[in-house]
């Protein structure tokens, strides 16, 4: 268990980085650099399988697509505008705080999806986690729409987990990763091609690019095999506990970047997210998601 936590603690600690790095974004053809993350992304996961995993990326078949498509379109691409819309309506804290609700969500609809009835202790886990995270993202203002937007923030980031529980026997974290990134990268693409242009590739500046590579490598590449290697073996209950590691990163990677040090408030938050963590990853057998299939073993992590 403790090796799998720390491969979700790991994708959410790279995850709650993205934060402070994407501010470099602001001005960059959005649309355009996640296409190229995500095809950047696909590229070195493929390369990993054919240099050095076991198994190969299995092609995806009835269903899978669709679970496959909700991964892409919920936790990718709806995400992604729900994230600059509400924006434009809400302080960066309200999205935050959405995405700090997701652990309460994962831990009543994850085991039932999975076939499994939901731990009192890791629902109970999860609210702990959910205060402790909204302490650190501290509660901003908005109106109407920024709540609506929070909503589907929310949604979208559940929705990443939980579309990907029914095909992670089959394909693995590896396989998942593989195609949700290609999927993104043709979804994003075909987006800034008709938004921004197919010249908007050369009004990227070097933080454009410094920046993307970082969300490329490590926010996607790494993080996604991580973040389902961890949802697979724990189950996503007890894995959704691990966002609330991104605020806490997010707070720790601004004052490395050069932002103030947090007070008091986020201190606190820290301490009510490691003890909702101590909670839910007590020591007791973990269930994991789904049976392994064949390209179970396609795991950075094995």
């Amino acid at each position: 268990m403790r090796l799998s936590a720390l491969a979700g603690a790991t994708g959410m600690t790279f995850v709650g980085g993205s934060v402070a790095v994407s501010a470099f974004l602001a001005d960059a053809p959005s649309l355009t650099v996640q296409s190229l993350r995500y095809a950047v992304a696909c590229l070195l996961l493929l390369l990993y399988v054919f240099l050095y995993a076991r198994g190969r990326v299995l092609r995806p078949r009835g269903t899978e697509w669709l679970w496959l498509g909700g991964v892409v379109l919920t936790g990718m691409v709806v995400f992604n505008v729900a994230l600059v819309q509400g924006s434009r309506h809400a302080e960066p804290a309200v999205l935050g705080v959405a995405v700090a609700c997701v652990p309460l969500l994962l831990a009543v609809a994850g085991p039932l999806l999975e076939g499994r009835a939901p731990a009192a202790h890791l629902v109970v886990a999860a609210l702990v986690v959910t205060v402790g995270a909204a302490l650190v993202q501290g509660l901003g203002r908005t109106d109407g729409i920024g709540l609506l937007w929070a909503l589907v923030t929310f949604a979208c980031e559940a929705g990443f987990t939980l579309l990907a529980v029914p095909v992670l026997g089959r394909h693995g974290p590896l396989g998942v990763s593989v195609h949700a990134t290609w999927m993104a990268a043709v979804a994003f693409g075909a987006g800034g091609l008709f938004w921004e242009g197919p010249r908007a590739i050369l009004r990227l500046h070097l933080d454009d690019v410094l920046a993307g590579a970082y969300l490329a490598v490590l926010v996607t590449a790494v993080a996604f095999v991580l973040w389902y290697t961890c949802v697979q073996r724990l189950g996503s209950a007890r894995t959704g506990l691990l966002t609330g590691i991104a605020p806490v990163s997010a707070a720790v990677v601004g004052v490395a970047l050069g932002g103030p040090v947090p007070g008091l408030a986020v201190w606190v938050g820290v301490a009510v997210v490691a003890a909702g963590l101590a909670l839910g990853f007590r020591s007791e057998p973990a269930v994991p998601a789904p049976a392994p299939g064949p390209a179970a073993e396609q795991s950075i992590l094995r």
